[in-house]
């Protein structure tokens, strides 16, 4: 696969706790100069992003992030005011006890509530696989189906692992048609990211896939 369509399918990323405007910046630039998805970033940067870039790219941001145990309200309270300041991507943390404990209802009823916030803006659910058994996970699948969100997201990355080639094949059989596979979280190399794509995966999270071209260019 041409590593020009694997970037196009690319949210580039940064949500380490230190990154400042400038790193922003810079990952802004690489994935408009790279031609990525989006560049997904921190909520407090969003307006800046926005501003910066104008429509040259989508700004993509996370909401009850990275534990996901938040209120329904906060996660809505999060989600407008990042679609206020235009974001155009939301990527938001699923309540994972809630789903352990089987509340289906309390999981199903918060993403429609982030989705009605959403608007016509893209809405991605994140599971945390790393923390959910194989039942659990196609659980998750039934219920953002259900709830109508666009993306069902393998991991934060801040987690105890990230996505591996069994959960995204195992999220792409169980997930409705009409929702899209995200893996992220230690996606570490083009042929990684080619592989997760193989498999069904439509956008990947990823840090380093821009970073090893512009290294490889060098």
């Amino acid at each position: 696969m041409d590593i020009r369509e694997i970037i196009k399918k690319c949210d580039h990323t940064l949500l380490k706790q230190t990154a400042a405007w400038e790193d922003i910046k810079v990952v802004l630039d690489d994935a408009v100069k790279y031609g990525a998805a989006s560049a997904c970033i921190p909520p407090s940067y969003v307006r800046e992003a926005k501003d910066y870039v104008g429509d040259k790219l989508a700004v993509c941001t996370v909401i009850g992030f990275p534990n996901g145990y938040n209120t329904t309200e906060t996660k809505v309270f999060e989600t407008e005011n990042a679609v206020g300041n235009g974001a155009d991507e939301i990527d938001m943390v699923i309540n994972v006890g809630r789903l352990k404990a089987g509340d289906r209802k309390y999981v199903s009823d918060e993403i429609k509530a982030v989705k009605a916030a959403c608007g016509d803006k893209i809405l991605k659910v994140i599971i945390e696989t790393c923390l959910l058994t194989e039942e659990e996970k196609i659980l998750a699948c039934d219920v953002v189906t259900e709830a109508g969100a666009d993306y069902i997201k393998t991991s934060t990355g801040f987690s105890t692992g990230g996505a591996t080639f069994e959960d995204v094949a195992l999220l792409k059989k169980h997930v409705g048609k009409n929702v899209r596979v995200k893996a992220a979280g230690g996606i570490s190399s083009v042929e990684d990211a080619e592989k997760f794509i193989d498999l069904g995966a439509d956008r990947l999270g990823t840090s380093r896939i821009i970073n090893i071209v512009k290294g490889e260019k060098k």
